[in-house]
């Protein structure tokens, strides 16, 4: 793997850590509101839009990995 491609790895590492985060506190919401008989503040589609955000969706991933 080149240097870009080296550099486009780490990207999408960094962006998979910080994805990984705000789900984990994404969900330590809902399972707060859950647990005091209220409704989610996240559904499925926020979590998805979150991965749209950081762009770790496989197509997104793969068109970094082969761009040069």
């Amino acid at each position: 793997m080149d240097d870009t491609g080296i550099k486009n790895a780490a990207y999408i590492n960094s962006q998979c850590t910080c994805a990984i985060i705000e789900a984990m506190s994404m969900q330590a919401e809902n399972m707060s509101r859950f647990h005091s008989g209220q409704a989610m503040a996240y559904t499925e589609k926020d979590f998805k839009d979150m991965m749209n955000q950081y762009e770790i969706g496989t197509n997104s991933v793969i068109e970094r990995l082969w761009r040069n």
